[in-house]
């Protein structure tokens, strides 16, 4: 039986397109063509990936970050196809004039500025890269407000609380609780986390990610980072976000409002419910994706996060309360201290005491600009390598 859809496709820019996130972007796409029309794409470094996505979607747009791979890009693509390249080449996707919504999944940094030039084009963004709303999220949101956008969440855990509040008022808000799966250390005694190996950590018992979200997966940095997220993207306060280990990761987050009642969200583990939902919002559309089947399910289980064993989460509720330009300096010191990690010069709990050593000597700006952001990223970036050399 064919559908007829009720509004025309939504144009879509995917900044990011050739990770985890993209290509599940992708797959949407080629699930609901008539209500979503990909019309950029730009990828960091993968240009013969991104020229296979540009051959199969037909877009005549996109970026290649790197420059160095835009001479080789440039010979595999048609040249119907405008390609740019560099952080400018991902601002010019950003603000396509026929763009409706720009989904940005850049990891790192590198997607901010994309992001708030998208905005200050009256631009819908979807975002599933952290980093944008942990460094930025005051300035992200106030200009969001101001341009009169949309920031529809494209993290699982964020997107469910967003589809539980559909609208509701802030003030009618007890809890935000996000669901973690715990990682592959749930269980693990804290005497032995200091011998954990790379290839442990990487073994996570539920998602299938790249290599550093997986470890921020395993040190539980991950969800402190989506505390400081969902605190900016619901205007709640920090103390007001909470985290509970769910190892089925079926339930993907909660809200828990003033009368007590919660309202959870539920669905397989698979990107794509998430990313359609921010494309279709406020409307649901029929797709191919698996139902649950609540028989083979059996149970949903719960317990406590390990606070005192994993400090990510506190370390990130101090940031996340402090503000200002302290989580960015989290998130610049997590990515320096991961980093070395899996270069195998740190230990598993270093990542942790590089954090906090790193904002323990950060001198806190209130309110800042994206230069003084940026600038609080590179001074820490540089006080965390410091550090991992002692170690």
């Amino acid at each position: 039986m064919s559908r007829t859809p009720s509004a025309a496709p939504k144009n879509v820019v995917v900044l990011g397109s050739t990770g985890s996130i993209g290509e599940s972007a992708l797959r949407v796409a080629r699930d609901i063509p008539d209500r979503m029309r990909l019309v950029g794409l730009a990828a960091n470094r993968s240009a013969d990936k991104l020229a296979r996505q540009i051959a199969e979607t037909g877009v005549k747009r996109a970026c290649l970050n790197d420059p160095a791979g835009y001479r080789a890009l440039r010979s595999e693509v048609p040249g119907s196809v405008t390609l740019h390249s560099g952080p400018d080449g991902l601002v010019e996707l950003a603000t396509l004039p026929e763009a409706d919504l720009v989904l940005i999944a850049i990891v790192g940094t590198e997607g901010l500025r994309p992001a708030l030039a998208a905005i200050e084009a009256g631009k819908d963004i979807a975002v599933a890269s952290k980093e944008i709303l942990v460094m930025a999220g005051e300035a992200v949101m106030e200009a969001a407000r101001r341009r009169g956008v949309r920031v529809l969440p494209v993290d699982s855990e964020h997107n469910a609380i967003y589809q539980c509040l559909e609208g509701r008022d802030p003030s009618e808000v007890s809890r935000l609780i996000l669901t973690a799966s715990g990682g592959p250390f749930r269980k693990t005694p804290r005497e032995e986390l200091a011998a954990v190996t790379i290839a442990q950590a990487l073994k996570h018992p539920t998602w299938e990610m790249g290599r550093k979200i997986t470890i921020d997966s395993a040190t539980l940095f991950n969800k402190g980072l989506e505390m400081i997220e969902a605190r900016w993207l619901f205007d709640v306060a920090m103390d007001r976000v909470d985290v509970i280990v769910h190892p089925q990761s079926i339930i993907h987050s909660m809200v828990e409002f003033i009368d007590g009642s919660v309202l959870a969200q539920l669905s397989v583990t698979d990107m794509c419910f998430p990313i359609q939902y921010a494309v279709t919002w406020p409307e649901r559309v029929p797709n191919t994706l698996p139902p649950l089947d609540f028989a083979q399910l059996a149970r949903l289980d719960f317990e406590a996060p390990r606070w005192a064993d994993f400090p990510a989460l506190r370390l990130a509720r101090e940031a996340g309360e402090r503000g200002g330009t302290l989580p960015a300096v989290l998130n610049a010191a997590n990515e320096v201290a991961v980093a070395a990690f899996l270069d195998n010069s740190l230990s598993f709990p270093r990542i942790w005491e590089t954090v906090e050593e790193t904002m323990r000597a950060h001198p806190t700006t209130d309110h800042p600009t994206l230069d003084e952001i940026l600038t609080a990223d590179c001074w820490a970036r540089e006080k965390a390598r410091n550090l991992t050399q002692l170690s």
